[in-house]
């Protein structure tokens, strides 16, 4: 089962990853952190795919609502809870919004959206979205591979190899739980407009 799980991991979990990251994927980059501490990959190549994951997912976000406004789609997207502050402030802090908005959970497809429906030119987009897509990936690939390090002193010899997959797909989806109940809580307090 172990070795089924590693295979797994090895065969597609770069692919897993950039899949992950074109939504609110921080979890899964913090995860491909770790899988590169552990060395089922290499570092770099976590950072890649999760930073083209999260341009490409925020690209897709702003094309759908520079070109497809009128679609049902792109119609149920904007009452989403959130939407109309993400519009504000894309409004007031065009600049600003794009390099921010990956950051604040929940915000990421309604910020997309937002964008794509302002007057942001789209060179301009292109740019702050490519900049915040590579600090965004450093920063929590990097916290995944610390977390991986500071695990393996924790965990120590008790654990060999396989393992540490397993109980990084553990807290991988515990985090990824915890951030989608958290951002549901917080949906359910902000009013609809």
């Amino acid at each position: 089962m172990i070795e089924t799980v590693h295979h797994l991991v090895e065969r597609f979990g770069l692919l897993a990853v950039f899949i992950g990251c074109l939504a609110e994927g921080e979890s899964v980059a913090i995860l491909g952190g770790f899988f590169a501490h552990q060395q089922v990959f290499a570092p770099w190549q976590a950072f890649a795919v999760a930073a083209t994951g999260a341009f490409l997912g925020d690209t897709l976000f702003f094309v759908l609502g520079r070109r497809f406004s009128g679609h049902k789609w792109v119609r149920l997207l904007r009452r989403r809870p959130g939407f109309s502050h993400a519009y504000r402030m894309v409004q007031a802090h065009p600049n600003l919004f794009v390099l921010a908005n990956r950051y604040i959970y929940g915000m990421r497809l309604a910020g997309g959206i937002a964008a794509g429906l302002s007057n942001i030119p789209i060179p301009v987009f292109v740019a702050l979205n490519a900049l915040s897509a590579l600090v965004w990936a450093a920063l929590f690939v990097s916290l995944g591979y610390v977390f991986g390090l500071g695990a393996e002193h924790i965990i120590g010899d008790t654990l060999k190899g396989h393992q540490r997959l397993l109980i990084g797909l553990a807290i991988g989806l515990v985090v990824a739980i915890a951030a989608w109940l958290l951002a549901r809580h917080v949906a359910r307090k902000e009013p609809l407009e």
